[in-house]
């Protein structure tokens, strides 16, 4: 069981790489911060609204993988 969770662990981890990747730029880096904030503050379209969820989702199990794997519950 706990070999199962590790390789789920890992691929959600290689997974959210990628997600995160595939994310569009949002803004000029440090120097879009002095700019005007109009642009930071647009809707996300429906493709950036599913790979925002997704992300979040694959996150969430990440992030659960890892507490369950390293405190040792299974």
């Amino acid at each position: 069981m706990s070999s199962i969770l590790t390789w789920i662990w890992a691929f959600s981890g290689l997974l959210l790489i990628l997600l995160v990747l595939l994310h569009s730029p949002k803004g000029d880096g440090m120097g879009g911060i002095a700019a005007s904030g109009s642009s930071m503050f647009t809707s996300a379209s429906s493709a950036e609204a599913s790979l925002n969820k997704a992300t979040w989702t694959v996150l969430i199990t990440f992030l659960l993988l890892a507490v369950i794997l390293s405190a040792g519950w299974i």
